[in-house]
């Protein structure tokens, strides 16, 4: 399932990882395990996620964010 998914992707659309019609089938991503809902952006091969930290946001209004390292398994919520 995760050949299908690219090695990077991000949810910032000014991203040059981002893809709007493949977030739009709805990508979920496990990290340690863990199913992770507040995924901004992750990187397979090097095995880290960006997760934003709340509500709180920087002076451009974008979400801060909190880089961990581990590995990431993205996948297909609906496959159809």
């Amino acid at each position: 399932m995760t050949a299908l998914l690219p090695d990077r992707l991000s949810v910032d659309p000014d991203s040059p990882y981002h893809d709007a019609e493949l977030l739009a089938r709805g990508v979920g991503v496990r990290f340690r395990g863990e199913e992770k809902t507040n995924v901004e952006e992750y990187c397979v091969s090097e095995g880290w996620v960006r997760l934003s930290v709340g509500s709180k946001v920087d002076r451009h209004g974008r979400a801060l964010t909190l880089r961990l390292t581990g590995p990431v398994e993205p996948y297909l919520r609906d496959p159809a």
